[in-house]
């Protein structure tokens, strides 16, 4: 699941005629980087919900032969996890990848998503995100106190408003379909089901090992263009 939907209101003007998972990193859409990494990962099939500029995705994406892509417009907005539910008839009853398409990251010496399928535990996990240390984040222009704590045993917990966290979620899980059962309908937040999953101990995270960009604002998109293109880049980057 590509989650391509969203209105990039932050990133405005650059999203002003053009939605965030288009706009460009180092010649290569966000979009592109995404399902690209996704089709190493082996994945022959991709769902991608739209919304804003939606002609826009469809022209973009049209033209792919792998992975395949399946289209889930939506014409209200879902968020993330109503999003995600709309799109299971089309997601089949195995896991599968969660992917926020304006998200930019770059691999270390294993790539991420190699990473998180060796360590799915079915048994016990229904969601697996991937997490990166605050501190390390390049462009990052948040408030410093994090998303997640992730334990010695892999269980990963989110912070209370009292608390600060030392990890970000990254914007890419490893979910099973238990993870929707329940789910309320219309638009709600992938982070609803993980807070319920947490509640079973069955939310797992893995830190992520390369580096990963916070593209939030035009000042963070031109720190992260300026990163990328001066060639400061850890391990194999996603090209």
């Amino acid at each position: 699941m590509v989650l391509a939907a969203g209105l990039g209101l932050r990133l405005r003007p650059v999203t002003d005629k053009l939605p965030k998972p288009l706009v460009e990193i180092g010649g290569m859409t966000m979009l592109d980087r995404s399902l690209a990494a996704l089709e190493r990962a082996g994945v022959e099939t991709c769902v991608v919900n739209t919304h804003y500029l939606a002609d826009l995705v469809v022209r973009h994406v049209a033209g792919r032969e792998r992975p395949a892509i399946v289209l889930s417009p939506e014409s209200e907005l879902l968020d993330t996890g109503g999003g995600t539910f709309k799109a299971l008839p089309e997601l089949g009853k195995e896991p599968f990848w969660i992917v926020n398409s304006d998200t930019f990251w770059l691999d270390g010496g294993t790539p991420a998503l190699d990473r998180m399928a060796a360590q799915w535990d079915c048994g016990r996990m229904d969601a697996l995100l991937l997490l990166h240390p605050v501190v390390a984040a390049i462009a990052y222009e948040g408030d410093g106190r994090g998303d997640y704590f992730l334990g010695s045993d892999g269980r990963c917990r989110r912070r209370t408003t009292a608390e600060v966290a030392p990890f970000l979620f990254a914007g890419v899980s490893l979910c099973s379909p238990r993870l929707f059962e329940g789910a309320p309908g219309g638009a709600f937040s992938l982070r609803l089901l993980w807070d319920r999953a947490q509640e079973r101990e069955r939310l797992h995270g893995i830190r992520h090992d390369g580096e990963w960009f916070h593209v939030g604002t035009p000042q963070a998109l031109d720190l992260t263009r300026d990163w990328f293109s001066t060639g400061r880049r850890l391990g194999r980057h996603m090209e």
